[in-house]
């Protein structure tokens, strides 16, 4: 909560320097906080996925021989992230690896039940998700991470975002999202968005880049994701849209904070066309 006033308030600041002349032009902020929100979770699922993952490797060929694609992650009922492993046949999910993160960051195998409910609910929504998305993503140059969560009302969202190239290039332009009834059967929402041909940065040269947004009048998930993912691999990321230009700041405590500032042009643009249909 700290942390959202805190970027609350340095939007406010930076965006005031337009906002005398352009005050019908707004940034929605509280649209930004929640996909800001979402980018931070899914980024802790994605080092879950990556800690537990080399774990897997570790055991017996038998068990590993076991794997299918479906596998995830959840926190449990005491917040502490866990990661399930296993294949699902037969409208059954079949469990080969249970990890759970403790407060401490250690990671061990453990032999817990988990609910049938969800591990299938689960294992149906990721693949409703990937094949209504295989025509497009077929076509990508490169793998795509699957992440999964159950939402308030008991329904289940699914993303699909790019992974890295195996150049070790940071990829962006293309995002699957798709709301899915609680039992896994029926997509409910498609938020999918492909940009274009997908882009990327090689990672290695600490620079400043650009990622190019600026068809959007908001910013999309996986520019956000992208900005916060790779915060730590360049010295500045730009996520550019059609009117604001978005980036961290990182303080000298360490943490990091969006501000977003006015592309003063493209304001006075929208501007002008606003006072024409008046």
């Amino acid at each position: 909560m700290k942390q959202l006033c805190a970027l609350f308030l340095i939007f406010i600041i930076s965006s005031s320097l337009y906002s005398q002349k352009n005050t019908d032009l707004q940034l929605d902020i509280l649209s930004f906080n929640r996909l800001a929100e979402t980018a931070e979770w899914l980024y802790t699922y994605d080092a879950v996925a990556w800690w537990t993952s080399d774990s897997v490797m570790t055991n017996d060929k038998s068990e590993i021989e076991r794997l299918g694609g479906e596998w995830f992650c959840f926190q449990g009922k005491d917040s502490l992230w866990h990661a399930v492993y296993g294949s699902y046949e037969d409208n059954t999910f079949d469990l080969v690896f249970h990890y759970k993160v403790e407060a401490d960051y250690t990671i061990r195998r453990v032999y817990e039940s988990v609910d049938t409910s969800m591990t299938n609910s689960f294992s149906r929504a990721l693949n409703l998700a990937k094949g209504i998305a295989a025509p497009e993503l077929d076509t990508m140059p490169v793998g795509f991470n699957q992440y999964i969560r159950r939402n308030d009302d008991n329904t289940i969202t699914v993303w699909l975002l790019p992974a890295m190239s195996k150049n070790n290039d940071a990829v962006y332009g293309a995002e699957f999202i798709y709301t899915i009834d609680e039992n896994g059967l029926r997509i409910l929402k498609d938020e999918s968005y492909i940009q274009g041909p997908l882009r990327g940065f090689a990672i290695g040269e600490p620079r400043e880049i650009w990622v190019n947004y600026s068809e959007l009048d908001q910013p999309s998930l996986d520019g956000v994701f992208f900005v916060w993912y790779f915060k730590k691999y360049f010295t500045s990321i730009k996520l550019e849209t059609k009117y604001y230009i978005s980036s961290i700041f990182k303080t000298e405590e360490g943490a990091y904070y969006w501000i977003h500032v006015q592309k003063e042009k493209e304001a006075v643009k929208k501007n002008k066309k606003n006072k024409k249909k008046n």
